[in-house]
């Protein structure tokens, strides 16, 4: 089967150029492994339970870890957090041999334990986040717009084909790479609930070796679906894992399960982004909770296409979901990050998108993006803007309005672009 190309390709490639060892982390099933084979010489498999138990016995047979290092480089170590001595051990080779792009190593989960690690990496390895597929690398997008485009202001055009029926079905099956090669959609659709199944009976216990109950997985996972795209605390999720009849866990419990959740990278919450203001206003610094792909929530929520489309308020949430997994995928192959911004006045923005060199773009999302819509989502962005101190800050290098179901990109006569999310790419 052909590999489809996806955007870290060259983000992994630029890093191996420069560093000894590339670490790409995600969660399972997003195309790691996949994407690490089409650059790496050899390889060794410690997701395989009898590959592992073989390199465990050579290991002990072979008084250390370094038997495993032996291989054309870039040598890959698929699942490495199964042998946490592999990163010293990674470490020191990289030290010995002097040159970039010697290792790649890929984990769905950070170690259970981290005594028998002793170096941080730091100047040998690079760390690469991996997401599952973006819409244009599932060619759901048709990329017309480009997200550094809107950077340099220029102008845009494009027309996305993705109706609200089309949206909700990408939005349900999610960008894991197994979703997107059937060609039927119901089989498109299970893949998100095996994936949801994996993390209740069996990731979420594994990861550190702490048995947690089914139960409350299932309910921490879907009150985590009803909270996407929202600034709430984990009390608030607590409380919400309760219902009107059931008894919560207490906080920490929930705080386990959510760094648990972290651990294997299901969620993936959004920081606050802290500008430079001209008044005094107070910055809120809770992170906005969200999955790292939209169909998780779709099925925690045991809903589907046709389910989104009867709720548009719960599409509405999700929907940005999705539009934070693409802009992060795409911030990525820009050297960015992406934040959000909310305030104890209650202007808010979705989404601010920062490259290197201190420029950074505003960006509201809107699933229906009808007029009323995108005119009240560019007065917040430019309220926003008004209150940067732009002798301590940059003012924004664009403001956008990244629509659902929205066909035309283009940009108003203030300068606002409106881009439907079926026309992005980085």
């Amino acid at each position: 089967m052909a590999y489809r190309k996806r955007i870290i390709d060259e983000v992994i490639r630029q890093h191996l150029r420069v560093t000894g060892a590339v670490l790409i982390e995600g969660p399972k099933w997003c195309g790691k492994t996949t994407t690490a084979e089409q650059i790496a010489e050899s390889e060794l498999k410690l997701g395989d339970p009898d590959i592992l138990k073989r390199a465990k016995v050579m290991i002990l047979n072979n008084n250390g870890v370094r038997i495993l290092l032996d291989g054309a480089t870039p040598r890959l170590f698929d699942e490495w957090q199964n042998i946490p001595v592999l990163w010293d051990a990674v470490r020191s080779a990289v030290d010995r041999g002097r040159k970039p792009g010697q290792f790649i190593l890929t984990g769905s989960a950070v170690p259970a334990s981290t005594q028998e690690i002793h170096h941080s990496g730091t100047g040998r390895f690079s760390w690469v986040r991996m997401r599952p597929m973006s819409l244009f690398e599932s060619g759901d997008s048709n990329g017309a717009v480009s997200l550094m485009s809107l950077f340099k202001g220029e102008p845009i055009s494009g027309n996305s084909s993705l109706g609200v029926q089309d949206l909700a079905f990408v939005t349900a099956r999610g960008g894991f790479p197994e979703s997107i090669l059937p060609k039927m959609k119901h089989d498109a659709l299970l893949m998100p609930r095996k994936y949801l199944d994996g993390i209740i009976h069996s990731d979420l216990s594994r990861v550190d070796g702490v048995q947690r109950s089914p139960e409350y997985i299932e309910r921490m996972l879907r009150s985590y679906a009803r909270f996407q795209g929202e600034q709430v605390a984990l009390t608030d999720i607590q409380n919400d894992m309760g219902g009107v009849a059931g008894t919560a866990p207490n906080i920490n419990t929930v705080s386990s399960y959510h760094e648990a959740l972290k651990k294997i990278f299901v969620v993936e919450d959004l920081a606050a982004w802290n500008p430079n203001l001209r008044s005094k206003t107070a910055i809120r610094t809770t992170d906005t909770r969200y999955f790292v792909d939209p169909s998780i929530a779709v099925v925690a929520l045991d809903t589907d296409p046709d389910g989104l489309f009867e709720d548009l308020n719960t599409f509405g949430f999700i929907f940005e979901t999705l539009c934070i997994r693409d802009l992060r995928v795409y911030a990525d192959a820009l050297g960015g990050k992406v934040s959000h911004y909310r305030d104890s006045n209650g202007l808010e923005c979705d989404a601010v998108v920062r490259i290197p060199g201190g420029r950074y773009g505003l960006v509201q999302l809107k699933l229906g993006g009808n007029e009323d819509e995108i005119n009240d989502a560019a007065m917040k962005m430019q309220a926003l803007a008004g209150i940067i101190d732009t002798k301590r800050e940059k003012a924004p290098a664009f403001m956008a309005v990244v629509t659902g179901v929205q066909s035309y990109a283009y940009q108003r006569e203030d300068g606002v672009y409106v881009v439907p999310i079926g026309c992005l790419k980085p």
